[in-house]
């Protein structure tokens, strides 16, 4: 039976002008189903259309920041480096998955890239611009859980779930300022900062701030995120 290939978006080195790749988003697609596929970094929309045709859905992983020009902002100085190419390559990629009608997961970057994809802000830095007592930048391990998230019971997140509250781990020092009006809040912190959200008029857009790449060995909520995306990736 063939495997739903899952496209993973390839993390950036600026410094060592190099491509990686964290390990737990190629395992955690693999334990549900799914067959994980490196892409290409790339501003071509020619190969990014191609390389799309390969995938039957597509994971944002996290990474440098979005660049603040996508959202109409002017870059602070607590702004961490962003990577031009790979801001290109989203919004290409995104544009093709969206209109090919693919799952889409997005983790931590990935969420706040596809917010301000559709329309949405962001904090540059929380520390600064909202200051809060819940931790989102935690230290190593980063399987363990750093805060609690409130899930929306109307969401199809408590479908999956079926939980109040959640642990999630938490390592980002940027997050959604303004939701884009066509995403649906599925999860919050407890300051209230945005956790998860879905894309409705799609079957599966979905993106979370913390990081079930770095949990789904232990954590049951990480397997079923990852099963559920690759189910959805699933070709008829």
């Amino acid at each position: 039976m063939r495997k739903p290939v899952i496209g993973v978006v390839p993390l950036v080195d600026i410094g060592r002008k190099s491509l990686w790749m964290l390990p737990g988003y190629l395992d955690g697609i693999r334990a549900a189903g799914g067959m994980p596929l490196i892409m290409p970094l790339s501003a071509d929309k020619g190969e990014i259309i191609q390389a799309a045709e390969l995938c039957d859905g597509i994971l944002l992983t996290g990474g440098q920041d979005v660049n603040p020009e996508l959202y109409g902002e002017k870059r602070m100085e607590e702004c961490g480096e962003s990577s031009w190419k790979r801001d290109q390559m989203e919004q290409l990629l995104l544009c093709e998955a969206l209109e090919r009608g693919m799952a889409v997961l997005g983790i931590c970057r990935g969420l706040q890239f596809l917010n301000t994809f559709l329309g949405g802000s962001l904090y540059q830095d929380l520390d600064l611009q909202r200051p809060s007592e819940c931790l989102h930048h935690m230290t190593p391990p980063y399987d363990r859980v750093a805060h609690k998230v409130s899930v929306v019971k109307a969401s199809p997140l408590f479908a999956l779930l079926r939980e109040n509250h959640l642990g999630v781990n938490s390592y980002h020092h940027q997050g959604i300022h303004r939701l884009a009006d066509s995403l649906e809040v599925m999860a919050v912190a407890e300051d209230g900062l945005v956790e998860a959200v879905r894309y409705p008029q799609r079957k599966f857009v979905w993106g979370v701030q913390w990081h079930p790449e770095f949990s789904w060995k232990k954590n049951r909520s990480s397997q079923r995120i990852f099963a559920a995306f690759v189910e959805a990736s699933t070709p008829l």
